[in-house]
């Protein structure tokens, strides 16, 4: 039971030390942070080690489509308010990376961990969570995630009968069905801008009517909760009604939304709304997301964009033509090597921007753009998207290894 101390058994102490060892020789090769393959290491040594990890902190989870990464950061910074927090900060959010993470969290009392979508249920099983975050549902990597539907219904199956409080999206439907077999649901308006996965019932199959903000189904009843908690512009009503401020200085309502959530969350700790969110006002930047770079004597602002509902909430924060954009993609196993998506993003909000576009994948999104109309360049590299660019701030909109690819070639 979570709060309870649980001393590591001699087995267990063994897995978390060669788990660090070979994360730190991980590290020393150069071959990233280590943390999977360590995380690897320490489960085949001991399977029931992030039981084992987890049982004396307060667990929070943290999944969703698009945002995990940041709300995750935001609640732990929230929650540091309270006490000690350990967190998988970096985004390594399977069971490897997750029992990494808590290794290092012996002192801590609180664990606030981001999760795979398709790993939610077994993570939850082990860790006891006394809270979980359920943000959004869309399509992502087509080539190994299940159907958004079929997800949710894995979600609300395993999280039936769950313990934990449930923070929930009350204005996704898939959420809301995920959600709505646990007995204990903290309903959020957070939003939710793209829909397009959502215009059928998860309960019936039948479609959904979307008047305004609203939701139901006229078929069988299925319709969006009452939230207890709401984002209202720049603020945060909590279930008194009592509104507070959001000070962030990360960009976006996609973040005013996940500090909505997060303070709901924070809620559940026993952190007023005010301490919390002056607390996410410390975030700058997300494991390099959004931070602003120099590079080739130019400011490049790097945000990572891996799906059609996340392409479509950074075409909302970008600055406004005739701002320069480079567009990266690649197809790799950790993207998701089905490159389909690309269709179902509506590249013509870029309309006015210079584009230069580069990544493994240069020359399908070339296709894309050519389709939607948009004046664009194709690139070999950064380099020379950057040189081809004309004057200005650049925003540099990436998926996840093409990100990566971003970061190391800036020395971010």
């Amino acid at each position: 039971m979570a709060g309870n101390s649980d001393p590591l058994t001699p087995r267990a102490k063994l897995a978390v030390t060669a788990g660090k060892a070979v994360a730190a020789a991980s590290r020393a090769a150069g071959r990233g942070s280590g943390s999977v393959i360590g995380g690897r290491v320490a489960l085949k040594l001991d399977p029931d080690l992030l039981h084992r990890l987890a049982a004396h902190l307060d667990v929070t989870l943290v999944s969703a489509t698009n945002g995990k990464t940041t709300t995750t950061r935001l609640i732990a910074e929230a929650l540091k308010a309270a006490g000690p927090v350990v967190s998988n900060a970096l985004g390594a959010n399977m069971p490897a990376g997750i029992t990494s993470a808590l290794a290092a969290g012996e002192d801590a009392r609180y664990g606030v961990i981001e999760v795979d979508e398709k790993y939610l249920v077994g993570v939850a099983q082990a860790t006891e969570p006394k809270c979980i975050a359920l943000l959004n549902l869309s399509r992502d990597q087509l080539d190994r995630a299940a159907e958004t539907r079929m997800l949710a219904e894995a979600w609300r199956e395993g999280l039936a009968g769950s313990k934990a409080v449930i923070v929930a999206n009350a204005d996704d439907p898939l959420v809301v069905w995920a959600a709505s077999s646990s007995p204990n649901v903290i309903w959020v308006a957070a939003g939710q801008m793209w829909k397009d996965d959502a215009w059928s019932c998860p309960s019936c199959g039948g479609v959904m009517q979307r008047p305004g903000d609203d939701w139901f189904c006229g078929e069988c009843g299925f319709r969006r909760p009452t939230p207890s908690w709401a984002l209202s512009g720049d603020h945060v009503l909590d279930p008194h009604g009592s509104a507070w401020p959001i000070h962030l200085q990360l960009p976006g309502r996609a973040n005013k939304a996940n500090a909505a959530s997060s303070a709901a969350v924070a809620a559940v700790f026993g952190v007023p709304p005010q301490v919390a969110l002056e607390r996410m006002y410390q975030v700058q930047a997300v494991a390099g997301r959004y931070d602003v770079v120099q590079f080739q004597g130019r400011d490049l602002r790097l945000l990572l964009a891996k799906n059609p509902a996340g392409w479509l909430e950074t075409f909302s924060l970008i600055d406004p033509p005739p701002t320069p954009v480079i567009l990266s993609v690649n197809a790799r196993s950790a993207d998701g090597t089905d490159t389909s998506w690309l269709w179902d993003v509506d590249y013509t909000r870029l309309t006015g921007h210079p584009i230069c576009v580069i990544g493994d994948r240069k020359l399908d999104l070339a296709v894309r753009l050519e389709v939607a109309n948009q004046q664009f360049q194709v690139c070999e590299n950064l380099d020379q998207a950057v040189q081809m660019s004309p004057p200005g701030r650049i925003e540099v909109i990436a998926n996840y290894t093409a990100f990566q690819d971003l970061r190391r070639r800036v020395g971010n």
